[in-house]
């Protein structure tokens, strides 16, 4: 019986691998010059890691985590997002007492499990970074700044950031209260999923994507009117920050994030490329998620990018082409030619062969579809002449070349 991938996931192939790798490439580079130290977090945690980070009403907690029962009967989850992981690492081993400041980057695979289309997996990757220490606005426009520039070095195009400030422990009470008495009397037109969320989770209302529910919330009230005075100050800190280094945004009041630990800035990258599923990248502050899974009050803000959505923006990258190919005519060539090839293979040249031999008419076929660069031609005939061949593949010229001094004339003419 043949077997398929489960539905849901999918197998990166070769072909689109390049664009993965340039994305994490840039993401290592750029995260690394502001400061942040990759960590590696596990694939699963306990279940309670995620309810209590998340927030037990959330869709993720509540329909989508894949949660299964350990030998000892203890529940554990695959991780369906990086933050509340990143947070526990750092309670766990303390790195509060370390710096001031903890900058942490990571990546890998997420899952979650959702209604497979186009640009939503059940197990898709990500890579996100946090910063954790200081509620300090500076750190706010720097994460913009970072995520909107990483975004830039791969050419991701047609992106939007959108902006929103969701207040705080001081002035959300009284928002959601608001909220709720501006849906009260509609509170039968909205559908059945915010029908219930109105007592559990009301901002989530505004994310809703059902067209009948957004008409009804157009006019709801926005959390930006009821902002305290700290909370204003903060937003307007990030949005001058954002001003003066050029970076573009618009603010969108509907823009709540589907997760419960967020507080004042939160944000998302659209892009009118991807249909539904427009959002390439989100994060936002999370000033009271490492006291509500036990560690000291510390303030944090942090973002994930979608690997998948934004590859998909990417110019197409060619994959590097071979340097050299050996075309090696019987056994004893094969023989004698290995160790060099592998010796160069170490000191950086891309060489190909055909391992199953054949004729010469065959091996050059084979140089021509990897597209090398050149190709080299040993035989019986060039052993006892001591000359090997060397063609280029784009100018058909041939020289002959020492085997003797084989080696330092190849990493001469053929530098990578």
């Amino acid at each position: 019986m043949k077997i398929s991938a489960i539905k849901g996931v999918k197998d990166i192939l070769p072909d689109e691998i390049a664009r993965v790798q340039q994305l994490e490439e840039t993401a290592h580079r750029m995260f690394e010059r502001f400061g942040y130290s990759e960590i590696r977090i596990p694939i699963f945690e306990y279940t309670g890691l995620f309810a209590r980070g998340i927030g037990a009403t959330t869709d993720i907690v509540e329909k989508e985590m894949y949660t299964f029962e350990d030998r000892d009967g203890k529940k554990l989850t695959l991780r369906p997002e990086g933050t509340a992981s990143v947070v526990r690492a750092y309670i766990e081993h303390q790195m509060y007492r370390h710096r001031p400041v903890t900058k942490l980057y990571y990546l890998g695979p997420m899952f979650r499990h959702e209604r497979p289309q186009a640009g939503r997996f059940r197990q898709f990757y990500q890579i996100g970074l946090e910063a954790l220490g200081t509620s300090s606005s500076a750190l706010d426009v720097e994460v913009l700044a970072l995520l909107t520039w990483t975004l830039q070095e791969v050419n991701a195009t047609e992106i939007q950031l959108e902006l929103n400030s969701l207040g705080d422990a001081a002035c959300r009470p009284d928002y959601r209260k608001a909220l709720q008495s501006f849906l009260k009397d509609r509170l039968n037109k909205l559908c059945e999923e915010c029908q219930r969320r109105y007592e559990t989770n009301p901002l989530r209302i505004l994310d809703c994507k059902k067209e009948g529910c957004r008409a009804i919330t157009a006019t709801a009230p926005s959390p930006l009117d009821h902002l305290c005075p700290d909370c204003l100050a903060h937003f307007q800190q990030v949005k001058s920050g954002l001003n003066r280094l050029k970076i573009p945004f618009v603010i969108n009041e509907r823009l709540v994030r589907g997760l419960d630990y967020y507080t004042r800035t939160a944000f998302e990258v659209t892009t009118t490329k991807l249909g539904a599923q427009n959002a390439i990248a989100a994060g936002g502050r999370y000033d009271g998620l490492v006291e509500e899974l036990g560690g000291p009050p510390t303030p944090g803000i942090g973002f994930a990018m979608g690997v998948e959505r934004i590859t998909s923006l990417m110019r197409p990258v060619e994959p590097r082409k071979p340097d050299l190919f050996f075309a090696l005519l019987g056994e004893e060539a094969a023989r004698q030619m290995l160790p060099l090839i592998m010796q160069l293979q170490r000191e950086g040249l891309k060489i190909e062969m055909d391992y199953s031999g054949g004729s010469l008419k065959k091996q050059m076929s084979l140089s021509d579809k990897l597209v090398a660069r050149y190709t080299l031609i040993i035989g019986d005939n060039e052993l006892k002449s001591g000359k090997s061949i060397l063609r280029n593949m784009s100018t058909k010229e041939q020289q002959e070349l020492d085997l003797p001094t084989l080696s330092q004339t190849l990493k001469s003419l053929v530098k990578p």
